[in-house]
């Protein structure tokens, strides 16, 4: 389908990442204060609304869904929603349905997630060590997580990890995690910490360790050969040669990748955010309420993305935060 989302600077629009809750398991250094105060449950999207909220973005033009949170496997019920958007992966209008999780819940849901017709997932892990994930994660348990990664690849999901690179926590595992994906068969992107939202006592500068870095290093053991992949999503790809496997970085901050942005975000309140690095954001909550008919939804959906900005301000180049925004991670969905 040629679509009918086009930004001010002609990039078409056909990836939907959505948040369906704030709420989550762990309490991740990056993304959460380890006290969150979560959204009254009136203010958060239904599994209807955000069912008709998607299908309109598919009418659009969208292809690729992406289901976040918080923890998306933690939403009361939200096999309900996977279930029912299956209905475009067998029309063909939708090209995938995917996920990004914690890991925790796969245990449980890997399997239905197969049958609602979803093939891959990312699964956030930043490090194999059992105490360092618990400090990492304050509330989280490796071994939940590490069943659940044998739960997805047994009922076929194709897995990718994502690790966030932090400065003196996980840069001593890089060959680690390398070796571990590569044994199961798993794709490994690492991600630059980006500064969003107030985390506490963390320090934003103190934790960024440049992905310019990561790959070095990588450098040094392997042999790269740098690949023109392209999933839709920001990450930019090499492949070990000695073993075959895919890595990808994601560089908002040393290297980002705002030209190609072909993606927006909904949380899960129904605010449309067009850039992951600008406060700047629109309300589908209201016109979806508003009127039964989809016609009012679809406007104010093309109407925020005519607001889309070229690209975001994350920089950490002067030693100071700059370009941070307010919200957590967590509220945007990723």
């Amino acid at each position: 389908m040629e679509s009918q989302l086009v930004d001010p600077f002609q990039r078409a629009i056909r990836y939907l990442r959505v948040s369906v809750t704030d709420r989550c398991d762990f309490r991740c250094v990056y993304c959460m204060s380890e006290k969150m105060t979560f959204l009254p449950k009136k203010e958060l999207l239904t599994l209807e609304e955000l069912d008709r909220l998607c299908s309109a973005f598919v009418r659009l033009g969208v292809e690729k869904l992406r289901i976040t949170g918080g923890e998306p496997l933690v939403r009361r019920d939200i096999m309900t929603f996977f279930r029912s958007m299956s209905r475009h992966i067998e029309s063909g209008a939708l090209r995938e349905i995917t996920i990004t999780t914690n890991g925790s819940q796969l245990e449980r849901f890997a399997d239905d997630l197969y049958a609602a017709g979803v093939r891959r997932i990312n699964v956030s892990l930043d490090t194999l060590d059992g105490e360092k994930f618990a400090r990492v994660t304050r509330w989280g348990r490796l071994p939940q997580v590490m069943r659940g990664l044998d739960a997805a690849q047994k009922a076929g999901l194709k897995v990718k990890l994502n690790a966030v690179a932090l400065k003196d926590f996980n840069d001593d595992e890089l060959l680690t995690l390398t070796h571990f994906c590569a044994e199961r068969g798993m794709d490994l992107t690492w991600i630059e910490v980006m500064p969003m939202g107030d985390i506490g006592n963390e320090d934003r500068l103190g934790q960024y360790w440049s992905l310019n870095d990561v790959r070095s290093q990588l450098a040094r053991h392997y042999t790269l050969t740098d690949l023109p992949d392209d999933t839709g999503g920001p990450a930019r790809y090499v492949r070990l040669e000695e073993t075959g496997q895919r890595i990808g970085f994601i560089t908002p901050l040393s290297h980002n990748f705002c030209e190609s942005c072909n993606r927006v975000r909904v949380t899960c309140t129904g605010e449309i955010y067009t850039c992951l690095g600008q406060e700047g954001h629109s309300d589908l909550r209201a016109p979806l309420r508003s009127s039964e008919a989809d016609a009012t939804l679809e406007d104010a959906i093309r109407a925020a993305i005519a607001l889309k900005p070229k690209g975001h301000d994350f920089d950490y180049s002067r030693q100071t935060v700059d370009g941070r925004v307010s919200r957590h991670m967590s509220h945007t969905g990723g």
